[in-house]
């Protein structure tokens, strides 16, 4: 029977031309935009090199400090870190690592500008790089302060054009550090990895990063499961709770709230604006849900509109077999199935688009580092998104016009 729904819808798309354009045309334009979106939100947010422990990574982003006169929102600095977050129950490994800082450098006579990130060994356990020359820096690297530098594909093209750079020197910011590896661009939306060179914490110029309490660094948890989270988050409570620096009475701090949050929760902070103490992680998922479905709205009710009308004109069909005793589930099985063929179509052309959109915003640069593709979970939910669109805008029409009676149906074709 289906064999034969799906001759049939291919008939009747191909019969009404202008009816499938229109409908094609609200569908690709429809998926595409939402495709796109999924495939932005996915490279951001989900898992993926050198991002593929998130699953199980806890991050300290951002500090909320509070006094009578005084409101602070910044980073963690090192000292409050290196207090709260070694040695924690249920944790594999953690590292303490600067934010991205802007560096120049100079090589005859041209002017090279790079990110430079400071970190520990730690990082380098935490972060699945690809190296395409080289090792990283160890702890013991970090604790010898030794001047040595992981570098990505693009410095090294920059400092020495085709050669390798595994043991040459770099002078960055005024420094000369020993190139010891090489890895792959990292997009610049990937905050946590994002560098251009990475150098040990214990290379900078002054020791002082060591006694600040507030800004400038970032702190993740690589813990042994999601099962370790509360235990994580809890010691981490108690070990802030008993910090009490001169820093803070100097500036009338009074209260210092600071969380370990997966990097989900922390975007759903940033982009929704709720304390740190809350998590709306679900929220945010619902949030892009919402905008979806509103989007999706407008085109589905159009899209039914059309199949009503192209329905209509089927009336002395629908008559016909209703006369030789075709049930509703028959007419509406038929109807569903014409419009999961032409969104299936319309999602077909829609991915087609969004590759090439994505290639062409990779090749333009205007990211950082992008590397824009469709993968697995991006074709699976344009897929889904197809179908959902197909059933939903098909089946009012097809069960309205299977409920029409068999008489009716031949009336109203020949009015």
């Amino acid at each position: 029977m289906l064999r034969n729904y799906i001759k049939m819808a291919i008939k009747v798309l191909r019969r009404r031309a202008f009816f499938t354009f229109i409908s094609l045309f609200a569908i690709g334009f429809t998926l595409t935009v939402l495709t796109l979106s999924a495939a932005l939100i996915d490279h951001t947010l989900a898992p993926m090199p050198p991002e593929t422990e998130l699953d199980r990574t806890l991050g300290l982003y951002q500090l909320y400090a509070k006094g009578e006169n005084i409101e602070l929102q910044t980073s963690p600095g090192y000292r409050l870190l290196d207090r709260c977050i070694r040695d924690l129950p249920g944790a594999e490994t953690v590292t303490i690592f600067s934010q991205a800082g802007s560096a120049n450098s100079y090589v005859d006579g041209r002017k090279i500008e790079s990110h430079l990130k400071r970190t520990d060994g730690g990082f380098w356990e935490i972060m699945h790089f690809e190296f395409l020359e080289g090792r990283p820096y160890t702890g013991e690297d970090e604790r010898d302060a030794s001047f040595v530098a992981v570098i990505n594909a693009r410095t090294r093209r920059e400092f020495f054009g085709d050669s390798l750079a595994v043991g040459r020197m770099i002078e960055v910011d005024g420094q000369r550090f020993q190139v010891v590896g090489v890895v792959a661009d990292v997009p610049i939306y990937r905050n946590n990895p994002f560098a251009d060179i990475w150098v040990p914490i214990t290379t900078a110029k002054s020791d002082s990063y060591r006694s600040e309490y507030l800004s400038g660094f970032t702190g993740l948890i690589l813990a042994r499961g999601r099962a370790a989270f509360p235990d994580i988050r809890a010691e981490f409570r108690a070990r802030l709770s008993l910090l009490n620096p001169s820093e803070w009475e100097e500036k009338g701090i009074e209260t210092v709230s600071c969380r370990p949050e997966t990097y989900w929760e922390a975007a759903s902070r940033e982009i929704l604006g709720t304390p740190i103490e809350k998590t709306r992680a679900a929220y945010l998922l619902a949030y892009f849900g919402g905008l979806m479905l509103l989007f999706m709205l407008l085109p589905t009710i159009s899209l039914i509109n059309i199949n009503v009308s192209r329905i209509l004109e089927r009336a002395s069909e629908i008559g016909v077999r209703k006369a030789f005793g075709a049930s509703k589930l028959t007419l509406v099985g038929q109807f569903v199935t014409e419009n999961v063929i032409l969104t299936l179509l319309g999602g077909a052309l829609a991915l087609m688009a969004s590759c090439v959109i994505l290639a062409v915003f990779t090749r333009a640069g205007v990211v950082p580092y992008a590397q824009f593709s469709p993968n697995l979970r991006i074709f699976a939910s344009a897929l889904g998104l197809a179908l959902f669109f197909g059933v939903f805008s098909g089946v009012y029409p097809a069960w309205k016009m299977s409920r029409l009676h068999a008489v009716e149906a031949l009336r109203r074709k020949m009015q």
